[in-house]
């Protein structure tokens, strides 16, 4: 196996909210999708609705295309989709991708119907409560989406979420796994270890 690591193919990712119910604590919901279990990428796991940037087409474009795909949801024209952040495949990863995490707000009355493909389920959760459920082995979830659905945590509606956007760093946020398969840990920049991090491509974490 070589120890060059693969390219990350352009990617985005749409991270959409709704207005939740009259109850406190649906005040911020945010739409996930469970990918189909015969996905070769990451079967059965929940994430926000997105894929591989097409030839020519923008980030915003491809996340926006990817929720119409995924869930039957057509965004209002003119919606507005908020750089939210930009995640990088670790380099161990046979299969990488640069990710841009965009945020909308849901039309109005906009119910996911899922391809039954690509993906095979869909809901709309609270953040907090999908990373208790993820907790408790009921919401399969990837270090990405929870570190994100951590980021959504303090915020108490999609309006809130909306106004802080434009004040979001969203530089490229590039993960080191070190370790092996058995026993390994993900590393963000600032954490220890993270600049002397060197990785064995060879050893991906399961």
């Amino acid at each position: 196996m070589s120890n060059t690591p693969a390219t990350p193919r352009p990617a985005a990712t749409i991270i959409l909210l709704r207005r939740g119910g009259k109850h406190a604590d649906r005040a911020l919901e945010i739409l996930m999708v469970r990918r189909g279990a015969d996905q070769s990428f990451m079967p059965g796991v929940w994430v926000f609705p997105g894929g591989a940037i097409d030839p020519g087409e923008t980030a915003e474009q491809c996340a926006a295309r990817e929720l119409a795909e995924e869930t039957g949801i057509e965004l209002d024209p003119g919606a507005e989709l908020h750089p939210w952040s930009r995640w990088i495949t670790p380099e161990v990863v046979p299969v990488r991708f640069d990710t841009h995490f965009f945020v909308a707000l849901a039309p109005a009355h906009s119910p996911p119907k899922v391809d039954g493909r690509e993906v095979d389920d869909a809901g709309w959760f609270h953040p907090q409560r999908a990373l208790e459920a993820h907790a408790a082995d009921e919401l399969n979830l990837v270090f990405p989406t929870i570190r994100t659905l951590e980021t959504l945590v303090p915020y108490s509606s999609a309006e809130d979420v909306l106004a802080a956007a434009p004040d979001r760093d969203v530089a490229p946020i590039l993960p080191r796994v070190t370790g092996t398969r058995a026993e390994h840990r993900v590393l963000l920049p600032g954490d220890p270890g993270y600049d002397d991090a060197a990785p064995d491509i060879n050893r991906l974490p399961s």
